[in-house]
């Protein structure tokens, strides 16, 4: 991919400013240009950044001044501004999912094969030293055989909090689509790719009411499912039982514990990039769950961590927050979906072979 990587950004909403304050100023990569369907808000982004040009989305995507198209645009949009990147020759990274529906999630990593250029993907919280200390501590026998693990995410809805939820209701939205992009990039880096799922599903209510911003007291239509859990079959043979809902208050629940013959490790928040791992050992007694120090992963990472990555793999190694382990976890979540409405197991028809661990790298290292 070259040097002095640049970096074209579409859709300018709230997760924008993470990966700006990461992006900009950085050594690998310069942010050339912005877009938004909203013109004037990708004009009052461009003006707080120095040499960078608020465009059209369609003159960015055209625009000989980047290399890379960073598609922040709500899920539903995914696959439509990943298309447009790779019909002029442009790398895509995308926040996940990697696409709303599975057959457009391949038509992206189909075109972007014949396109000779490479896709992308979200979450890269898995790796920071959170997710990747654990990683490590499993492959180092800390629990011995690991048998099984859980995953649980809970909360009573985003639209409490977001200004314009709209999206996490409608296709590619839902806990699931959402929030277990985190969880299942996690469990595949713990315990490698998913064989098989099954899945049950519910919602709560029909609508849900905007608690914040402009929009306070608008109802919303709910077009999916808002709690989804199953059981997922790792192909090395553990078993995961997972819950994610926007239904709840909240849990008490470790986000992920993966439990071996020999120990339980306790896992944290895989939205965030680093948190504590605990390790409990069979016959700790009175020492009970002690802490690991980080091992492993980008250390004090931030979003676009996995952009970073991407960029520079430069063809010389598969990247980490790759479209192949986002078209996997896509499979995976969209495979729980359709087991509920069919009431079956599922085998899923893609594999990805685990992205490489993260040696502890320290932030003067990568930032």
């Amino acid at each position: 991919m070259g040097d002095a990587h640049r970096i074209g950004v579409v859709g300018l909403g709230v997760i924008s400013r993470a990966y700006l304050d990461t992006l900009v100023g950085h050594r690998a990569v310069r942010v050339t240009a912005v877009a938004d369907l909203d013109a004037s808000r990708s004009a009052a982004v461009a003006a707080e950044l120095p040499g960078v040009r608020a465009l059209s989305v369609e003159e960015l995507l055209s625009s000989p001044d980047v290399d890379t198209v960073l598609n922040l645009t709500v899920p539903a949009a995914h696959a439509q501004i990943a298309l447009g990147a790779i019909g002029h020759g442009k790398h895509v990274y995308g926040e996940k999912p990697l696409a709303a529906e599975l057959t457009d999630a391949r038509t992206v990593l189909d075109a972007a094969a014949k396109a000779a250029v490479g896709v992308g993907c979200a979450p890269d919280t898995v790796l920071g030293t959170g997710v990747q200390t654990a990683r490590a501590a499993v492959e180092s026998g800390a629990v011995g055989r690991p048998l099984f693990a859980s995953a649980a995410m809970v909360t009573p809805g985003h639209e409490r909090w977001h200004p314009h939820p709209d999206f996490y209701y409608t296709a590619g939205g839902g806990p699931l689509l959402d929030m277990g992009p985190y969880y299942l990039s996690s469990l595949v880096h713990l315990l490698g790719p998913v064989r098989a799922v099954i899945g049950a599903s519910s919602r709560l209510r029909p609508e849900r009411v905007i608690g914040s911003g402009p929009r306070t007291g608008e109802r919303i239509p709910v077009e999916v499912d808002s709690h989804v859990c199953g059981v997922l079959e790792h192909e090395g043979g553990a078993l995961t039982t997972i819950t994610t809902s926007f239904d709840g208050v909240a849990t008490t629940a470790a986000p992920i514990e993966v439990h071996g013959e020999r120990g339980t490790l306790s896992v944290p928040d895989p939205n965030n990039f680093d948190g504590e791992v605990q390790l409990l050992e069979l016959g700790a007694g009175e020492k009970g769950w002690r802490t690991l120090p980080p091992s492993a992963g980008y250390a004090g990472a931030a979003r676009g961590v996995g952009l970073l990555d991407f960029v520079a793999a430069d063809g010389r190694r598969a990247p980490r927050a790759s479209g192949e382990l986002a078209l996997h976890v896509l499979e995976t979540m969209t495979a729980l979906l359709r087991s509920s409405a069919e009431g079956r197991r599922i085998e899923l028809t893609t594999s990805v072979e685990r992205p490489a661990p993260v040696p502890l790298t320290p932030p003067q290292e990568w930032r």
